[in-house]
């Protein structure tokens, strides 16, 4: 039987469609700004964005911290959630490479707390606290379980952000999964932000990259943060090409990922022991407690491996279940089935 992987939606490969765009594409030199696909995959961004540019990059971790590092200068403070991927997966690199500060706010749905922001908002003119320069969200959030910031949240934000004369940055590495569980289309979603990061090696299935998309005045600042942490490219149209045919192809589907998780969800909360939030699955991510099966996150995870599911154990009661291209119904049935057995084992 072939391994169900639901470790995360970065571990799709290249469909047979991307593979035939990526080998066919026209490419030039990014760096000297002449890759045709490259150029096509930035101007498709921002227009489903509806932004006035976008540059590609290698990674998401490179694309968010170039938008601190353009949206901010050494010494500023940084608000965004205390469970941020910019906070847990990027090994300290807003301080590390642009010399800022962060400061967080907790909360169980990834919202910010914007009456204790207000508490902490500092400007220039005391010379004692780092200036508060820039607001940080994250749509979906990962840590809290795929969660979708609501546009209400977003808007007051912005009003906060308006008040204080503060930047806005997106992570919008799953942008689209939001999309597709709410309606609201990208552009209204990126409207209020400065800065707005997609990836394209999620849910969209890219095998490479990340997109930062932005507002005019931001455009020379982001392009030479990309230069000074290594992201210049050369012949990048090979890979921008997957990027690119998954943003005309893969959106849409991405509903079929949310279908898929809602099933595993409810699937697992039918068996004893597993606490599962099926109010809190709307897209394509799904939380497992095992604390009321007697069994640490890290056990089951080993288990099911050795039944050829793949899965992550996000703490010590908590394992992570991501559905993706690669994971088709059956894929599902047979994930829920070796739960269900490995439980029964004991």
């Amino acid at each position: 039987m072939k391994p169900v992987d639901l470790r995360s939606d970065t571990v799709t490969r290249p469909t047979p469609e991307m593979r035939a765009a990526m080998l066919e594409a026209e490419v030039g030199d990014d760096v000297l700004g002449d890759d045709p696909t490259v150029l096509a995959l930035q101007d498709e961004a921002a227009r489903l964005l509806g932004k006035a540019a976008a540059l590609y990059f290698p990674s998401g971790t490179m694309c968010n911290q170039a938008a601190v590092r353009a949206l901010t200068g050494r010494g500023d403070e940084v608000f965004l959630h205390a469970q941020a991927h910019i906070v847990f997966y990027e090994q300290g690199a807003a301080s590390a490479l642009s010399q800022v500060q962060l400061r967080v706010f907790d909360s169980p749905d990834g919202t910010l707390d914007l009456e204790k922001m207000e508490e902490y908002v500092h400007t220039d003119a005391d010379v004692h606290w780092a200036p508060t320069r820039l607001v940080c969200l994250e749509q979906t959030h990962n840590h809290c379980g795929g969660a979708v910031i609501p546009m209400e949240h977003i808007a007051d934000v912005r009003a906060f952000c308006d008040r204080h004369d503060l930047r806005m940055h997106l992570d919008g590495a799953r942008l689209f999964n939001a999309v597709a569980a709410t309606g609201v289309s990208a552009a209204e979603y990126a409207a209020p932000f400065d800065t707005v990061s997609i990836c394209l090696s999620k849910g969209l299935g890219a095998p490479v990259g990340s997109v930062l998309v932005m507002d005019a005045d931001v455009v020379p600042a982001a392009a030479r943060a990309r230069k000074v942490f290594g992201g210049g490219m050369r012949q990048a149209g090979i890979v921008a090409a997957g990027g690119l045919h998954a943003l005309r192809h893969h959106i849409a589907r991405l509903a079929d990922d949310h279908r898929r998780a809602r099933r595993l969800a409810q699937g697992l909360a039918e068996l004893p022991g597993l606490e599962i939030d099926l109010a809190g699955v709307r897209t394509n991510m799904v939380f497992a407690g095992t604390r009321g099966a007697g069994v640490p996150a890290a056990d089951l995870v080993r288990r099911l491996a050795a039944q050829g599911v793949l899965c992550l154990d996000e703490a010590p009661w908590s394992v992570r279940f991501v559905t993706h291209l690669d994971v088709d119904d059956d894929d599902v049935e047979a994930a829920i089935a070796a739960v269900e057995r490995t439980l029964h084992a004991g």
